[in-house]
Order: structure tokens, then C-alpha cells, then sequence
């Protein structure tokens, strides 16, 4: 069952979802050579509930920490460890708040130092998939035309695209109907209504579209240890043109100061 907001509940959403984003900015200037991604984990739920929210993840199906953070080849749904940021590395950080009833959930892979080209791309056309999935996100539309366009701007430029993790919709639950496949046919799927709200996230991989859980039973890495990149955004329907809830200038202000 699909749920349909109201404004109100569009702009709670909204609120969480601001708040997703100042937590990615917060950790922003831990993204340096050397850091902890536990330190980083800890920073996050912190920051979060300083500022009224609670971390959205911790616990959620067992998920025993605050941020998802996946290093290099490690697609999603990485866990903190003692683990140290080296130079080189991309970091994608999926990060999910609950605050007023409502989840807010988005992600950002940050570079850390000077990285090699080929993340570079990847790393432009995961975020660029991203939004060209929003352009399709429209009142009218079908949630297959959201895949479609991200697939067809990733699969250009050499890149595959993961096919067992999807977005999905968001609202009082962190993942609600319906899933929306980073990859489809145009013109297939549910159609895109007002007051749908979903969560749409590409993740793209450098080398092949397989993957395989870690043994820690958590941790999706790519099948051939090549990297992969994650952003995502929590958008409202509307007609015309999609209203995101989240923000990524909030976090990128930030890197332009590291």
C-alpha cells in the first residue's frame, strides 16, 4: 500500500530530511586522512540528537550503528569500525533521522584527499544519475521512468548499476511502497501521484553490476573489489517538477572549506 502525505506531513518530512543533511555537513570535516569511521558514526548521533531527532538506523532490523558508511568497493550498508580514512578513498554515508513522526533519509559518497580519476567520474555520474532520476519523478509519470533515467545517464558512461538495492518510498516508516529500481522501462510501474514521497538512490558501481553481503552479514561490496558510489535524496511528487526534501548544498558549502 502506497501512503499519500498532506502538506503538513510533506514538511515534517521536510524537517528531517534538512536535518539528514546538516548531519552530513557536521561530519563533513572528518572526512580527512586518518579518521575513524566510528568517530564519524559517533559525531552523527551526537549531532542528531543535540538537534531533536533521533538516528534512524541504529536498531532498525538489528542495524547496530548510526550511519551506513561503505568505503571504496563496499556498495551500502557498511558498518563503523576502527577502520582509518586513508587518502584516496571515496566514502559513501547513508544517514537516516526520525524526528516528528517522520523519517528522513539521505546519502553522500565524499572523497577524501585527492582520488583517482576514475572515482571522480564515477562519483560525477552517480550524482548526476541522481538527478536525472528526479527530473522523471514527476505527477503523470511511472516509477519505471525514474529507473530508466538513471540507468540509461549511468550505463553511458561505462558504468553498471545495481540491481538488487533499490529506493523507496518514505514517510512515518523508513521504507514504505513502492520500490523504485535505480534501473527499468519507461511507461512500467506505479504511476507517480501527488503526495507520494520516495527515496531515490543510485548506486553505481566502476566494474560489474554483482554484489555479494560481506561475512559480517551486513556489508554489500561489488563482486570484482572495483569501486562503487551512493547519493540520495528524499523527494516529494508534484507536478511538473519534484520537490527535494533533503539538500546537498548544506554538505558541499562544507567541503569547500576541507
Amino acid at each position: 500500500m502506497i501512503f499519500y502525505k498532506t502538506e503538513e506531513e510533506i514538511s515534517f518530512l521536510k524537517l528531517s530530511n534538512i536535518l539528514v543533511s546538516k548531519t552530513h555537513a557536521e561530519i563533513a570535516s572528518m572526512m580527512v586522512p586518518g579518521t575513524k569511521t566510528i568517530d564519524i558514526d559517533k559525531r552523527a548521533e551526537e549531532f542528531i540528537r543535540d538537534n531533536g531527532g533521533e538516528p534512524g538506523f541504529l536498531g532498525m532490523y538489528g542495524f547496530p550503528n548510526t550511519l551506513c558508511i561503505s568505503v571504496n568497493d563496499a556498495v551500502v550498508h557498511g558498518i563503523p569500525s576502527k577502520y582509518e580514512l586513508q587518502e584516496g578513498d571515496i566514502v559513501s554515508v547513508d544517514c537516516g533521522v526520525y524526528m516528528n513522526g517522520f523519517h528522513g533519509d539521505s546519502a553522500f559518497t565524499f572523497a577524501i584527499g585527492e582520488i583517482s580519476e576514475i572515482k571522480k567520474k564515477l562519483l560525477k555520474i552517480t550524482k548526476e544519475s541522481l538527478y536525472k532520476g528526479i527530473e522523471a519523478a514527476i505527477v503523470g509519470g511511472r516509477v519505471g521512468d525514474i529507473g530508466y533515467a538513471v540507468q540509461k545517464h549511468a550505463e553511458a558512461a561505462g558504468f553498471s548499476v545495481v540491481r538488487e538495492m533499490v529506493g523507496h518510498g518514505v514517510g512515518r516508516n523508513l521504507h514504505e511502497k513502492p520500490e523504485v529500481p535505480n534501473y527499468g522501462r519507461r511507461g512500467r510501474g506505479p504511476q507517480l501521484k501527488e503526495g507520494m514521497t520516495i527515496a531515490i538512490e543510485p548506486m553505481i558501481n566502476a566494474g560489474d553490476k554483482k554484489i555479494f553481503q560481506d561475512k559480517d552479514g551486513w556489508t554489500i561490496k561489488t563482486s570484482d573489489a572495483l569501486p562503487s558510489a551512493h547519493f540520495e535524496h528524499s523527494i516529494a511528487i508534484r507536478k511538473g517538477k519534484a520537490e527535494i526534501l533533503s539538500d546537498f548544498s548544506i554538505i558541499e558549502s562544507k567541503l569547500k572549506n576541507i
